[in-house]
């Protein structure tokens, strides 16, 4: 199995492959693949986790972490993330918080969810 660095690392090289680039943080892009969970892990401590889900909005545009950061700090404020994930593995527990992910999506402003397009198979 290999170490959530090597497969962050295997995103971040297919995401340069279709051509995205790292030069502004949250720009608009073609591909954005992220790691949001491995596991159970909490990386690389529980108190650099709750440091970086607890960074206030303006700061989250700027700073960028130096270790990757797991599970995503911010995943349970993102309808983006939720929606998706709640489709493969609704009953998915955070790791830190315990709230399933079923839970977490329930807990999102309608506005945020008003902003997904969920598109048909057909």
């Amino acid at each position: 199995m290999l170490a959530p660095e090597k497969v962050l690392s295997a995103l971040h090289r297919i995401e340069a492959k279709m051509g995205r680039t790292r030069e502004n943080r949250w720009e608009p892009r073609l591909c954005d693949l992220d790691l949001i969970t491995y596991d159970d892990l909490v990386l690389p401590d529980i108190e650099t986790f709750e440091k970086w889900s607890a960074l206030e909005l303006a700061s989250q545009q700027t700073e960028t972490p130096e270790q990757l950061i797991l599970p995503h700090p911010r995943l349970q404020d993102r309808s983006f993330v939720l929606v998706p994930l709640n489709d493969i593995a609704p009953d998915w527990c955070h790791p830190v918080t315990g709230f399933a992910v079923s839970e977490m999506l329930a807990a999102l402003p309608p506005e945020d969810l008003a902003e997904i397009t969920v598109l048909s198979g057909d």
